[in-house]
This record gives structure tokens, sequence and C-alpha cells, in this order.
């Protein structure tokens, strides 16, 4: 599968019969979605789609996406059987804020959690790498939104390994290929036990270019109601960009699964951006078997003689 644009959001179809007993539902049929075969290439993936519509289209196709993402999460949390678990990673500047306030401003915010994962602190740094997200994870009939993740511990650290000294791991770091691949085996596990239990993973790498986001940096530094934004690592991280690249190739090729698949979607737009990812959650969400809860006979009489009640009054 390329990881060319071949076709605007609202393109992706339903087709086959979604398989929940194993915990995998048919990803929806985004030209975004990553492959499962470990074929992703970065260098092909697309920052920016050829013949996206105009701001004002993408706007209003995102405002549609909101309202039925707004009924279908109100379904998702009367159902209260799944889960929905939304992963976001980016380079710096690439929009995951802005994407997260545009595409959830309609969702009534009892239903969901966001988290920001950042630096571990002691007492995350005594547990395993996984175990701060398993504290994160959304309760069912629940939206959770992870800015960032446990996808961290390879990618800033891959390209960072320093960053091991202070997890102490019991068989040290003498054989770091052998580490990112026990990692990743472990993620792939976790990730499809949540997808077992409920949960709907969905995941979006925001592939920004390298230089629209030097174009942001810029912008952070001249308009000082961003100026708090901006942070001199981020050139320091920036410098390192080819490595980072080759993480988050490393990352989709391991992981893109489909119990969690991962979506690399063009990011040098914002507008078309927040609209692809909005379309992809809606048509995920879409798939579920969700339903409103039921009353029995006896309940909907007693109801009846209630309502009764009500209107004498």
């Amino acid at each position: 599968m390329s990881q060319s644009v071949v076709g605007p959001p609202g393109s992706g179809a339903r087709s086959g019969n979604p398989d929940y007993r194993r915990g995998v539902i048919e990803p929806f049929a985004s030209p975004y979605l990553v492959p499962f075969d470990g074929t992703f290439d970065v260098s092909r993936a697309a920052t920016r789609e050829k013949d996206a519509p105009g701001k004002k289209e993408n706007q209003k196709a995102l405002e549609d996406a909101v309202e039925r993402l707004d009924k279908l999460q109100r379904k998702l949390y009367a159902d209260n059987r799944f889960s929905l678990l939304l992963v976001f990673q980016a380079m710096d500047a690439a929009g995951k804020d802005g994407t997260l306030r545009a595409v959830m401003s309609g969702v009534n915010p009892a239903g969901c959690q966001v988290y920001s994962f950042k630096a571990p602190t002691h007492e995350e740094l005594d547990h395993d790498f996984l175990w701060r997200c398993m504290n994160r994870l959304p309760e069912r009939g629940r939206i959770g939104i992870w800015n960032r993740s446990h996808y961290e511990e390879v990618l800033v650290v891959k390209v960072n390994p320093q960053y091991l000294g202070a997890q102490r791991l019991p068989y040290g770091t003498d054989d770091l290929s052998r580490l990112w691949k026990e990692r990743f085996e472990s993620i792939r596990t976790f990730e499809q036990h949540q997808a077992r239990n409920g949960a709907v993973i969905l995941k979006f790498w925001l592939n920004v270019s390298k230089e629209e986001q030097r174009q942001r940096l810029i912008e952070r530094i001249d308009e000082p109601e961003s100026n708090w934004k901006f942070n001199a690592d981020d050139l320091v991280q920036r410098a390192r960009w080819d490595e980072y690249m080759g993480a988050y190739q490393d990352v989709l090729q391991e992981t893109s699964r489909p119990w969690a698949p991962w979506y690399a979607i063009p990011a040098d737009s914002k507008s078309y951006m927040r609209r692809a990812v909005a379309d992809i959650i809606v048509g995920t969400l879409e798939r579920l078997p969700l339903h409103w809860p039921e009353v029995s006979e006896k309940e909907r009489e007693e109801m009846k003689i209630l309502r009764a009640r009500l209107a004498a009054e």
C-alpha cells in the first residue's frame, strides 16, 4: 500500500464483518492507514494533500464531523461496553493541541479524559515503561486522549538513549537492538489485550514537514502570545530530524496492527489535518455495535404511572 495520498477524507468505506470477539474491529479504510505488513516508508508519506479542499470547506466538514461525534460519544457512554483511546504522536509544532481542541470541541467533557505524557516521575521510573499508561486508560463508555504516550519510549528515548540510565533496567542496556525489539513486542501485546477487552485504539502520527515546522517555530518567536510555546530544546531535537524519522518508521512498521492501527496524517495544512482526524474517529465509532440501553416492561409500566403523576400536578 502506498503512503501517498490517494483520496480525500470521507473516502473510507465499510467492508467485511467486524470480529468483536477477537478484539479486532476492521479499521476505517482511510488513505492514511499505515499497512500492517511492515512496509511503511516515511519518505513516501505525504505531509500535504496535493488536491486538498480549501480551508472553508475543511472547516465545514469538521463542523459536521464534530456534530456526529457528539451524538456517537453520548451513545458510547450510554452503551458502556467499549472505550475509545486516541493516541497522538508528532514532532514539535505539528499541531497536536490544536487538533485536540478542534476535533473534541463539541463533545461532552464528562465523557472524555485527556492526558499528556511528559518526562516520567520518580514513581513512574520505579515501574516498567507501560505502567503509567495503564493507569491512564479510559473507562468503558469514555474517550481517552493521549497527547504523547508509551511511544515516547521508542521515539524520544530511542533517539536519546542516555535517558535509559534513569530507568535502572535490570538487564542493562548493552544490547539496544534487543531492547527496542522487546519493547515493540510489549506494546503490541499490551494494545491487543486492551482491544480484546473493549478498547478501540486509534493512533495518529501528525506528519509535518521539516520546512513547515521551521515556519511554525519562527511564528512562536515572532508572536508574543505564542512565546510561551517556544522551547529552545525544540531546536536541539529538530537537528536530529533524520534520526526521529527513522524512529517513526520503525514505530509505525512494528506497531500498526488491525487491533491498534496507525494513521499517518498530512499535517502541513492544519484545517485538512483536523478534518482527516475527525473523519477517521467518526468512521470508526460508526462501526461499533452501540445501542441505547433498553428498559424492561416492568420499568416501562412504572414510568407510565410516574408520568401520569407528573402530568396531574
